[in-house]
């Protein structure tokens, strides 16, 4: 596990790098791709369509295709729905705060209306809820990193924000894995120590200042320290809500398509937290 985990980060980080670097389109479509995979994991779990001889009402990809579809595609129509509008968010991110606010309005009233017209009253409440949370869990706060990147030094702040993540999630993992003893909290996520979370706080706040300097935001004192205790609490917080959804789906990873990691919404859960933190920090304490 660990040397899939090292031979993914060799191949992925330069990845990151170079797309938070260059910014613009690439880095817009990259945002999206990657929280589109992650809601497809994320309905895939929650709201599994059935595979077996379906119909378009059911699961429409499945029902179209000659082929038997991977886990990840065997989707709900609502599910589907929610893709599309994680995808859009993040259109309307790139393109300005009013597209993104319509866009979430979208994504609220039109599955609404979608479950008003098949007039399923039993399950339409349940339905609505699913489709529209996992809109706002992925969508919404994932695509902050579009406005992050649009900030005045965005690209430092990008950076930022999601190595100092990666700080705190390796110093958890490895000092978890050291010295871990005492359960954390073994109902959500048993594999989760107290000593491997007090870790990941240490390093990820001494990690958050160490890229303050290096990147040459220079935060002063009184910005950074409260910021370096506020990033690794949300990316550990993101850690534990995605760990409780699991839970909720009974679902061990999101899926199995990054090596050594689970799923791309195992990655971005953190970041998901993480990224609006520092956005909303940085426009109304710093900036």
């Amino acid at each position: 596990m660990l040397l899939q985990r090292v031979a993914t980060s060799i191949i992925g980080v330069p990845v990151i790098v170079a797309l938070i670097w260059l910014g613009g389109t690439w880095y817009s479509v990259a945002v999206a791709f990657f929280l589109v995979v992650a809601a497809l994991e994320f309905y895939a779990a929650v709201a599994p369509a059935s595979s077996a001889n379906p119909t378009l009402a059911e699961n429409p990809l499945a029902a179209l295709s000659p082929l038997r579809l991977p886990r990840l595609l065997n989707q709900r129509p609502l599910g589907l729905m929610g893709v599309a509008f994680v995808a859009l968010l993040v259109a309307g991110a790139h393109n300005g705060g009013d597209w993104w606010a319509g866009a979430m309005a979208l994504a609220a009233v039109l599955p609404l209306l979608w479950l008003t017209l098949t007039g399923d009253v039993d399950r339409a409440l349940g339905d609505w809820l699913w489709t529209v949370g996992g809109v706002v869990y992925i969508g919404w706060l994932g695509s902050h990193l579009e406005f992050l990147r649009h900030l005045s030094n965005g690209r430092d702040w990008v950076f930022l924000a999601v190595f100092a993540t990666f700080a705190n999630d390796t110093s958890a993992y490895l000092v978890g894995h050291a010295l871990g003893r005492t359960k954390l909290v073994p109902h959500i996520s048993p594999g989760k120590t107290v000593e491997g979370s007090l870790g990941g706080l240490l390093f990820g706040a001494l990690g958050l200042v160490v890229l303050n300097y290096a990147l040459g935001l220079r935060l002063d004192a009184a910005a950074i320290v409260p910021l370096a205790f506020l990033v690794p609490l949300a990316a550990q917080l993101g850690d534990l809500a995605e760990s409780l959804i699991k839970r909720g789906a009974h679902v061990k990873d999101a899926s199995v398509v990054v090596p050594g990691h689970g799923g791309v919404l195992d990655r971005l859960d953190s970041v998901l937290f993480v990224v609006p933190v520092v956005y909303y920090y940085a426009i109304w304490v710093v900036l």
